[in-house]
Formats: C-alpha cells, structure tokens, sequence
C-alpha cells in the first residue's frame, strides 16, 4: 500500500502505512462532512436539554435509593453492580465490541501485508478510552442520583470500573467464551467476598478493579495479534446493516439482526395428538428454544422485582421494560401477525390472546412481590407501573417502517428538529416508561396513579391504531 508520492519505498513504516490507508478512505465520496458532524452536536445538545435534562432534574429531586445512613444497602449495591457492569460489557463485546470498523477499511487493511495489531490496535485503545470516559460519567451521575450526593467510596469505585468496564468491552470480543466465562465467575467471586467485609467493600472494590484494569488489558491487546479477521469481517458487515436499518427504518429490525436463533424443541409447540398447545404453555416453550435471551429476561425481571420493592420505580420499570421482551419470542410473533396480510380475513382478539399470556404472566409474577410487601396506595402505584411497561412494550413492538411524515422539516428558532422527533419514535416505548416513572416519583401517590393509568392508555390506543395504520 504506497501513499500519493511515486516512490513506495517513502513509507516504510507499517504505522505510516496505516495512516495512509486511513487519509486515502477518509477521501471518499460518502465520508461525513463537519456540517453533518456538527448537526450531530447540535441534535444531542437539544435532546439533552429537552428530554435528558428533565428527567435527570425529576431524578435528582425524587428520594434517592440509597443513604449514606445504610451501609449494607450500600455494599451489597456496589458489589451487585461491580459484577453486572463487567458481565454486561463482555456481553456487549460479544456483540458489538470495540473493533468493529466499516467493512471496507476492514477489508483493504486485511489484505495487506500489515499485522492485524498494526492497525486494530490504535483503534482499541481510542475507543476504550472513550468508553472509559462515558462510563465515568455515567457511573458519577447514577451515584449522585441514587444517594442525593457524591459519596468518596462511590466515586471510586466509578473510577475503578470505568477502568476495568472497557477492557472486559474488548476482552468480550476476543477472547473465548471459556476465557469470558472464567472473568465473570471470578468477579462474581470477588464481589461475593467483598461483601462479607461490611462498609469497607467499595473501598476494596475500587482497588480491585482498578487493580484489575491493566492486568487483564494487556493480554486483550496482546491477542489482536491473533484475532479471526474472518470474524471480525462478519461482525462488520452486521454492524453495517444494522446502522443501515435504524437510520432508514426501524430500530427493531436492526436489532433483529442480532436476535439468536430458535433452536431444538419444535416439536413440542404442539400436543401429541397434533393440537397446538395453550398460550402459557406455547410461550413457555417458545422462551425455552432461545435459552440465552430467555435467561437474560429472567436476571431483568428478577433484578426489577427488588428495585420496585425498595421504592426505586424508575430503574426498576427499565429493568422490567427490558425483561419483558426478552422474556419471550411472542412480542415478535404478534408484531409479523398483525402487520402481515391476513391468510384467512380479517381477525378479531385471537393474535392478543395467543401472544400476550405468557409476557404478561412473566411481568406479573415479578411484581407480585413488590406489591404485596408495600402499602395499599404504593402498591396500586406499583401494580400500575407494570401496566404502563406492557402497554410501552406494546406501542415499541407494533411499529412497522418509519412513517414517511416524520422525515419532513420541522422548523423552529432552534433549527430543523426532525431527526429529534425521528429519534423519539425509535425510543418512544423506553421514554414512556421513563416519563410515567419519573413523573409519578414526583406528583402525589393518587395523582402520579390517575397519570399513570392515563399514558398506559394512551400507549395501549397508539400501540393497537399502528398495525390499521400500515395495513
């Protein structure tokens, strides 16, 4: 590969000849130009200003979750999230992790003669300090609203898994699964034990992870060396249809491509005599041909459960938003049930009454228990809270393609908001969970109930006029 002057032998270097391939693709026709850049910035500081700073300000103005006055609530917090984060981001690399470039430059610099760690490794370490710094951010900003002040424990523990977040990002998406499985047992171990030190793990915790960081970082960065270029190829031409998807179409098609793959026990969706078996039992079975996705609805539910026991309502609704939709595959049967052409004319409730059981159920029994440990009135609120999550988890699931008025200009003083309104209706079921929580930690019991049941109803109308409104 020879930059623009005659004489190849000028760039001898492998990392100049990085470079070059890099000035050369960044020359092409279809590269994003500084005004498209700019409109990025602009487009996230208005959504930071008119939904992000919002609801942060209900956030910081509601109860905070955990005191400095309850050291164990405390610690057992820190060691359950220290365990979830690591886990989490391997997950993440598995799927999307930091190596993932645009198929092209992918290509032309694998088949050079330039060592994969020439060119992947600058790469890796811009990108995880980037992720090193969002995850602060974020980690600083969850503490100050979940205790009402930043604490010195919680702030460094933040900084210690900031640190060691991004390498199990990159460690998830180049080593084995064996290797992936012995880092998350081994910080399910760590944190286990640290628990059993009282007030002192946080401190313990952020050494350890901290600690951790650059012992498991460099191996990572030692195995590009050895990295599946064939892999990471797939992976790259993924990343590009799912990017191609969410910003023409809907995000749940993109996020369809990374949906696993029903496997085993087909035979088991119906009887032995042939019949098809009942809604609960058909979407049990259902959940058990995707083990994994099932098994990741299952630790939501579970982890939402105990936030709403302990008050949290935000939180635990996005836990629980989450779970009820990996839960099961029967959302995405009724979404291609309703949105296709009927086979046999026009239908009536069946689609619901086959396919919202066993979700519904799932939502149920997690919140069963925060209901019945709490307050006639806070429970009410509760049992509410779950319905507005089904009737969100509806309205995201019954969207088609993306209507055609949504992409036209919406001129204000502040510019054009069009890609605002766009990104609000790719997220429209996670910001009305959001916005019903938050709203109801902040009006009165019976008030934040009566608009509760009002944006559930509004979500649930919206959710059942889109599938008439594509057909």
């Amino acid at each position: 590969m020879s930059t623009e002057t005659a004489d190849p032998g000028t760039v001898a270097d492998p990392g100049d000849r990085v470079r070059a391939v890099r000035r050369r693709y960044a020359r092409r026709g279809d590269a994003p130009t500084a005004r498209g850049r700019a409109y990025s910035v602009y487009l996230t500081a208005v959504l930071a200003l008119v939904y992000a700073g919002p609801v942060v300000g209900l956030a910081a103005t509601s109860r905070p979750l955990l005191s400095p006055d309850t050291p164990g609530a405390t610690t057992a917090t820190a060691c359950l999230l220290t365990a979830a984060a690591v886990a989490a981001a391997q997950l993440a690399g598995r799927f999307w992790g930091p190596l993932i470039l645009p198929p092209f430059l992918l290509h032309v610099l694998a088949t050079t003669d330039l060592p994969p760690e020439r060119y992947l490794a600058p790469i890796a370490r811009r990108r995880l300090a980037y992720a090193a710094l969002g995850t602060l951010t974020a980690l600083a900003t969850a503490a100050l609203l979940a205790t009402g002040g930043l604490l010195p424990r919680a702030l460094a523990l933040a900084a210690g898994l900031a640190a060691l977040t991004p390498v199990a990002w990159l460690w998830g998406q180049l080593r084995t699964v064996r290797a992936n499985l012995l880092l998350t047992i081994g910080t399910a171990a760590t944190t286990a034990a640290a628990a059993l030190l009282g007030p002192d793990a946080a401190w313990l915790l952020a050494g350890a992870t901290a600690l951790a960081a650059p012992l498991l970082g460099r191996p990572a960065l030692r195995a590009l060396r050895t990295a599946d270029l064939a892999r990471l190829a797939r992976e790259a031409a993924r990343a590009a249809d799912a990017r191609t998807f969410a910003g023409t179409g809907t995000l749940h098609r993109a996020l369809d491509l990374y949906r696993p793959e029903p496997r085993g026990l087909t035979t088991a969706l119906a009887r032995p005599d042939g019949r098809p078996r009942g809604p609960l039992a058909h979407g049990a079975v259902r959940a058990l041909r995707t083990p994994g996705r099932t098994l990741a609805g299952v630790l939501c539910l579970t982890a939402a459960a105990v936030l709403l026991a302990l008050g949290s309502g935000p939180a635990g609704a996005v836990l629980l938003y989450a779970g009820s939709g990996w839960i099961g595959e029967t959302w995405r049967g009724l979404r291609d049930e309703l949105t296709l052409t009927p086979l046999y004319g026009p239908r009536g409730g069946g689609p619901f009454a086959r396919a919202l059981p066993w979700p519904v159920t799932a939502v149920a029994l997690a919140t069963a228990p925060a209901v019945l440990l709490q307050p006639p009135l806070p429970a009410l609120l509760t049992a509410a809270t779950a319905l507005l999550v089904l009737s969100a988890r509806l309205l995201r699931e019954m969207k088609n393609d993306l209507p055609v008025e949504l992409l036209l200009p919406i001129i204000t003083p502040f510019g054009d908001l069009a890609a605002a309104r766009v990104f609000l209706w790719q997220f429209d079921g996670l910001a009305a969970v959001l916005t019903g929580t938050l709203l109801a930690t902040a009006l009165p019991t019976t008030t934040a109930l009566l608009t509760t049941l009002a944006l559930t109803a509004y979500c649930t109308r919206t959710a059942l006029h889109r599938p008439r409104r594509s057909a």
